[in-house]
């Protein structure tokens, strides 16, 4: 793998933690800021709006940037947003912090995806993607338990300011490391994005995303609940369960990258289904410590290992369907994972204030699985009867 890809992962690597960590702190920043638990927890659905609406329409609008200084200026802007929330002193400043770090999210992840599958021959595409990825991952794995634990111990905003280093870090990386000739980014007309955002089989896709990777935040939002209220760990051990459940998200998503190189919607079908019957199995786990932890960890195997699989087939069906239009189908789709955990996070939310209560949480996340696994199976389906492209005209 080229040594780019590298530089792609560690600025992953400091986005997913500011993303995430969130999670392990819901608690500890309600207290601190004198505001409801679920309301803490729309500081993750509002990032996800944030990035869901930026990618998209930032990604068009920078089309004709060179990349590389693309790359730096948006980890600039997220170094920039984390000083910000470190300084929060009220819960709108911190979200306004949350918005401006998710508009360089969504941006990086779409262009860095289009990058990363770029240097690489196209049979390892989708290794490569899960290899920017893997930053993600890792960040569940080191960088939220890390990060939850220096925020329980020294308060969330020493956190924030840990993950402003991590820009700096990733600034460094990306200037060193990402070559100087990257081609520019395609410059799509309106009519170009408006095929994209109307095509059917797009469309469809951007479901799958939305529902297929959404689904687990319904429970991953509120897991630091669940682990201490229902399961009744100390808020110490979540800390350990988290680095537990990143371990096993680092994992699945290289299981799941090269599942996808063989065919990225068999891949897809599998994980969905795997991913719907741990999350309705772990309604029945939780109050019990031991079966809970072995639900938490096959939950993380499978809870980014959809991701390349899904990136890979929407490039595969833009290149198909909209040519000239890859960019923001790649960008639209970062946002369909987003709105997917802006949806999960929000009903998350609703179901927790509800009288159902945070035990309903991973079979109502089950429910939004299944509906993906259905996507996947008629866009399979769609596929097997989709004509064969017409031959090119001799010249």
């Amino acid at each position: 793998m080229p040594p780019a890809l590298l530089a792609l992962a560690i600025s992953a690597f400091a986005i997913g933690t500011t993303e995430f960590v969130i999670v392990g702190l819901l608690n500890t920043i309600a207290n601190d800021l004198g505001v409801s638990v679920p309301s803490a927890g729309l500081l993750v659905s509002g990032y996800a709006l944030g990035v869901a609406l930026g990618a998209p329409i930032l990604t068009a609008l920078t089309g004709r940037l060179p990349r590389r200084h693309l790359l730096l200026g948006l980890m600039a802007l997220f170094t920039a947003a984390n000083v910000v929330a470190a300084l929060s002193g009220t819960y709108a400043l911190l979200m306004t912090a949350r918005i401006l770090s998710a508009l360089a999210h969504g941006v990086f992840f779409s262009v860095g995806s289009t990058i990363a599958a770029g240097l690489v021959a196209p049979e390892k595409r989708a290794s490569a993607i899960a290899t920017m990825f893997a930053g993600l991952t890792l960040a569940t794995a080191i960088g939220v338990p890390a990060g939850t634990w220096v925020g329980q111990e020294l308060g969330w905003r020493a956190t924030f300011w840990i993950i402003t280093a991590l820009g700096v870090v990733s600034l460094i990386a990306t200037a060193a490391l990402l070559p100087r000739t990257l081609p520019r980014g395609e410059v799509t007309t309106l009519t170009q994005q408006a095929r994209v955002l109307v095509h059917p089989r797009l469309l469809l896709v951007f479901a799958m995303t939305a529902l297929g990777y959404g689904g687990t935040f319904v429970t991953f939002t509120y897991l630091g609940s669940v682990l201490e209220t229902i399961t009744g760990f100390s808020a110490g051990m979540v800390s350990v369960l988290l680095l537990v459940y990143g371990v096993a998200i680092a994992a699945g998503n290289v299981i799941g990258g090269k599942m996808a190189d063989r065919d990225p919607v068999r891949a897809l079908t599998t994980l969905f289904l795997a991913q719907a019957l741990v999350l309705l199995a772990f309604t029945f786990t939780a109050p019990h410590p031991v079966l809970a932890v072995i639900t938490l960890f096959l939950m993380g195997a499978l809870a980014f290992a959809n991701v390349p699989g899904l990136q890979v087939y929407v490039v595969q069906l833009a290149q198909r369907c909209t040519p000239g239009g890859v960019d923001v189908a790649s960008a639209l789709n970062i946002a369909a994972f987003n709105l997917g955990i802006a949806a999960g996070a929000f009903i998350g939310g609703l179901v927790v204030s509800s009288a159902l209560g945070l035990a309903a949480t991973p079979w109502i996340g089950a429910l939004f699985v299944a509906g993906g696994l259905l996507l996947t199976l008629l866009s399979a389906r769609l596929d097997r009867h989709a004509p064969a492209p017409a031959p090119q005209a001799a010249d």
